[in-house]
């Protein structure tokens, strides 16, 4: 029985811990590329294709300088894909939504050092954004009576669980 070779003879593997460095690495790249055209004293980048004819742009917009990228990394094409997204549903804010999910990652690099699991780290701020939200409600009852969904299938079943033996 043969076995399919899937890369290229060129091509490199990485595992564990080094491909989430890389992928760390790769996207907080980008994020950085962009970062510097931000602001009144933002950097013009040189772009410079590789087909045919070799044209030379100048400019600061950062879709139009990650639309330029030809990337490897997954990571950091997640960044250049919410780019995109925001392009098309906003028309603007393609820079500030990458150097966004670039320093959310950047943090989340460093609490992954310290041997946090994403998981907890997800759960965490989910948790937190949860309580910041939630209102005790029960001292003003029409507060609490307008706040709650009585149609929800929560409720129909504290209603019928008494009755459950």
């Amino acid at each position: 029985m043969a076995v399919e070779k899937l890369l290229r003879d060129d091509a490199t593997e990485e595992k564990g811990e080094r491909a989430r460095m890389a992928s760390f690495v790769g996207a907080m790249a980008i994020a950085d590329l962009v970062k510097t055209t931000l602001g009144p004293k933002g950097m013009d980048k040189i772009l410079q294709s590789t087909g045919r004819g070799h044209s030379v742009t100048v400019t600061n917009d950062g879709a139009t300088i990650l639309k330029s990228l030809h990337i490897d990394n997954p990571a950091a094409k997640v960044l250049v894909d919410i780019s995109k997204v925001q392009d098309d549903e906003v028309g603007d804010g393609t820079t500030s939504v990458v150097v966004l999910a670039g320093e959310l990652l950047r943090e989340a690099e460093k609490l992954i050092a310290t041997k946090i699991h994403p998981i907890t780290i997800i759960s965490e701020c989910a948790r937190n954004a949860l309580l910041q939200r939630v209102m005790d409600n029960k001292e003003e009852r029409r507060y609490f009576l307008s706040s709650v969904n009585f149609h929800h299938p929560f409720f129909f079943l504290l209603q019928i669980l008494p009755f459950v033996h």
